[in-house]
């Protein structure tokens, strides 16, 4: 196995919680409850987590063809 396939070792089960801070639950790894893990989601839906970028966008889109 390379490092990039290596599974996660336990530092990073020591890690808190993203969203609240709180030690995780294994149930809800990396997480500490499915509040949280909820929180998160609604947070990739909404916009929250993004990657800034330089492109332009496409004129082929809104075009219509």
């Amino acid at each position: 196995m390379t490092d990039a396939t290596l599974p996660p070792g336990p530092a990073n089960r020591n890690k808190p919680c993203p969203v609240c801070g709180r030690a995780p639950e294994p149930k809800f790894h990396p997480f500490c409850s499915a509040r949280c893990t909820d929180v998160d989601l609604h947070r990739w839906l909404g916009g929250v987590y993004r990657v800034e970028t330089n492109e332009k966008p496409d004129d082929d889109l809104d075009s219509g063809v």
